[in-house]
């Protein structure tokens, strides 16, 4: 299935210059989301993923399709004040200005396997956090899967480290 179909291009979106990608015509049509989860879960079947973890908020969308899918568990990656308990938090930098993201400090136990997921790898600075919360808590990454990655912004240059799936590029 040809999901670059179902992805909208808007431009000047959310400011002149910028071509945004909407995904919504995607996660409106049964088809296209079921075949967009089955591709971002694919490269991680049979791994021995224990959870998900997943930036809000499209992150979430996929990121509990997914983990249902591999029978895993799933934990929300938030912004700062959104989680109700103890939490370990990590702030980045953005274009302009800064941003931090929460995770509970029990999310994830030593040694558990996770994957990562978000809808867009764009420069990496929100999933480059991401994955340092899951490693304070002593969580391994097995891998980042994302729906969409604008390859010209560079983003998968500061995640080397991980092993990065990507449905779609543009």
């Amino acid at each position: 299935m040809d999901l670059k179909a179902y992805i909208r291009d808007i431009p000047d979106f959310p400011k002149p210059g910028i071509l945004f990608r909407d995904i919504t015509p995607l996660l409106a049509n049964a088809k296209a989301l079921a075949a967009a989860i089955d591709a971002m879960r694919e490269p991680f079947v049979g791994q021995g993923i224990d959870v998900v973890a997943a930036v809000e908020a499209r992150g979430f969308i996929f990121g509990a399709a997914v983990a249902r899918a591999l029978n895993a568990g799933f934990v929300p990656i938030r912004k700062k004040g959104k989680l109700p308990f103890r939490t370990h938090s990590v702030r980045y930098g953005l274009e302009y200005g800064e941003d931090v993201v929460e995770v509970h400090s029990d999310a994830v136990a030593a040694g558990t396997k996770v994957l990562m997921i978000d809808d867009l790898l764009a420069t990496g600075g929100t999933m480059t956090a991401a994955c340092e919360l899951i490693e304070k808590l002593g969580g391994e990454i097995a891998g980042l899967t994302f729906l969409i990655e604008l390859a010209d912004l560079k983003g998968r240059d500061s995640l080397k480290k991980y092993s990065i799936h990507s449905v779609i590029t543009y």
